[in-house]
C-alpha cells in the first residue's frame, strides 16, 4: 500500500532528527517540516486502515475525526499524544520564536517519533499479510 510505504519512508528520515545539529535554525525548521509531513501521512494511513475495517468515520476528511476513530479501533495509540501532535502541527505554522520551535522539535524527538514508531509497529502487526502485503 502506497500510503504505508510513504509513511514508513518518511519515518526513516524523521528518525534521524536526534543526530542533527538542532542549534541550526534551518535544520530545526526541516525537522518541524518533516514532522508535519509525517503526521499528515499518518492520519491518511489511519484513514485507509479504518476504511479497510469498515469504520464509518473513515469517510470523513478531518484529521481529528480520523484520529478519534482510530483511538477507538487501535489500542496502541495514545490519544493524548496524538491530539498534542495535531495541535503542535497546527501551532507550527504560527510559531515565529526560535525557542518555541525548538521546544516542539524536542517533543518531536522525545515523544512524537516514538508514537509514530508505535503506529508503524501496531499497523504492521495487524496488516502485514493483508492490507500491506505486496501484490503478487
Amino acid at each position: 500500500m502506497k500510503k504505508y510505504d510513504n509513511f514508513r519512508s518518511q519515518l526513516d528520515v524523521l528518525r534521524r532528527a536526534d543526530a542533527v545539529d538542532l542549534e541550526d535554525e534551518f535544520v530545526m525548521s526541516g525537522v518541524a517540516s518533516k514532522f508535519s509531513l509525517e503526521l499528515e501521512l499518518a492520519w491518511k494511513l489511519l484513514k485507509e486502515t479504518l476504511a479497510y475495517e469498515g469504520v464509518e468515520a473513515a469517510a470523513s476528511g478531518s484529521p481529528r475525526t480520523i484520529l478519534k476513530a482510530a483511538f477507538s479501533t487501535y489500542d496502541f495509540l495514545d490519544e493524548d499524544v496524538w491530539l498534542e501532535m495535531l495541535n503542535a502541527r497546527n501551532d507550527l505554522s504560527h510559531i515565529y520564536d526560535e525557542s518555541a520551535e525548538k521546544a516542539v522539535v524536542n517533543r518531536v524527538i522525545d515523544v512524537y517519533i516514538p508514537a509514530f514508531d508505535r503506529l508503524e509497529e501496531g499497523l504492521t502487526a495487524l496488516y502485514a499479510t493483508t492490507l500491506f502485503a505486496e501484490a503478487p
